[in-house]
């Protein structure tokens, strides 16, 4: 490993904290939210943002472990482009839960910017924030080039550890004498703490690397961060991405030993038929993205009207057989059996409907079914 590298950690005071954690009621893992904080046909962002804090509350509420938004662009039916504003506005509507990035996408970003954002978020929500890192755009390549102001897009196997090391260092103030960034300080930070009358913050927002492949999972494992895998939308790699990070875990002063969620979508209903009915408006939003028609998520009324081609189909099918939904007991048994499989340490649940009652309804009957507390 690079010096850089082995400058690279988690944050906290001992290995572990603010990253593992409890299962509650009957769940075999801690159970989490990921929000893309979807726009459906029909409503608006501002009512998607309403309903992030309404399901931010209700996870708090029900006791799940930490909720994360994730950066995406250039996406009508997806209204979380911008995670930091987001996670401000919801550490404002809750007192207790996790918030953070899942993930913010580095390479889009100055490593400066990001550690004054989460710097700010962790100084409104002191020890509840979470940095998750991606790798990819979490878009097109010609929107890409827009936010970067580059067509070079730097997200390749020697640039991203670079900018992960970079950003750590100014999370931490931790540049060499004789480095250019030596005197350069993320505010708020550990700076302060040096200047006359400064209290050291106890906390920093712990890293996590999220990843669809091995890539991450090698590089999070070699520097004893914690992982979180795409399997929500790349199911065939996940056993041996999570191999892949177990086997290159080495401690460090984050984590003692691995620790990988995973991201799954699941929705549940009173009924299998309404389930369905609801997860279908996912698949058609699916759809279209893939083809290169993104739009607002499509009403269930829609989707059932929709004709799906025969390759349409053939998706739909593939996509659907990754999405655990049905009734509360049903989707009880399939992540019961996912985290089995997996040994994932925690699972993340993101719902994937039109409506906001749909999701929200989703998460208290997956609460119900493992008797968390209401």
């Amino acid at each position: 490993m690079s010096g850089e590298d082995e400058e690279i950690r988690a944050g906290g005071e001992t290995a572990g904290e603010g990253i593992r954690g409890i299962a509650r009621g009957t769940a075999p893992v801690p159970l989490s939210v990921l929000d893309l904080v979807t726009v459906g046909a029909g409503s608006t962002a501002s009512r998607a943002v309403r309903t992030a804090v309404d399901i931010a509350r209700t996870a708090e509420r029900r006791g799940f472990h930490r909720y994360w938004v994730a950066e995406h662009h250039s996406m009508p039916g997806v209204a979380s482009s911008s995670p930091a504003v987001l996670l401000a506005h919801l550490a404002a509507h809750t007192e207790r839960i996790r918030l953070g990035s899942g993930g913010v996408m580095l390479p889009n970003h100055a490593p400066l910017v990001i550690a004054e954002q989460f710097g700010t978020l962790e100084a409104m929500a002191p020890g509840r924030i979470d940095l998750g890192l991606g790798r990819a755009p979490g878009t097109d390549g010609a929107t890409a080039a827009a936010l970067r102001r580059t067509e070079r897009l730097h997200e390749g196997a020697d640039e991203f550890p670079a900018q992960l090391a970079e950003l750590t260092r100014f999370l931490d103030d931790s540049f060499p004498d004789g480095h250019p960034y030596a005197k350069i300080h993320a505010v708020p930070g550990p700076v302060q703490a040096t200047s006359p009358g400064g209290v050291q913050d106890p906390h920093r927002p712990p890293l996590w690397l999220l990843g669809s492949s091995g890539f991450s999972a090698r590089l999070a494992g070699s520097l004893g961060l914690p992982f979180a895998f795409a399997h929500h939308f790349s199911a065939a790699n996940t056993l041996p991405a999570l191999d892949l990070y177990r086997a290159s875990f080495r401690p460090s002063e984050a984590l003692a030993e691995p620790y990988a969620l995973i991201g799954v979508a699941a929705l549940a209903a009173e009924a299998e038929q309404e389930a369905r009915r609801q997860v279908m408006t996912g698949a058609l939003s699916m759809v279209r993205l893939r083809t290169g028609r993104p739009g607002l998520v499509p009403s269930p009324e829609e989707a059932e009207a929709y004709r799906f081609n025969e390759l349409e189909r053939g998706f739909v099918d593939s996509w659907l057989g990754n999405v655990i939904h049905g009734t509360p007991d049903a989707v009880r048994q399939g992540l019961d059996d996912l985290a089995k499989r997996t040994g994932a340490d925690e699972l993340m649940i993101t719902a994937n409907a039109h409506g906001g009652p749909a999701r929200l309804r989703s998460y208290e009957l997956i609460a119900d079914a493992y008797g968390l507390p209401a």
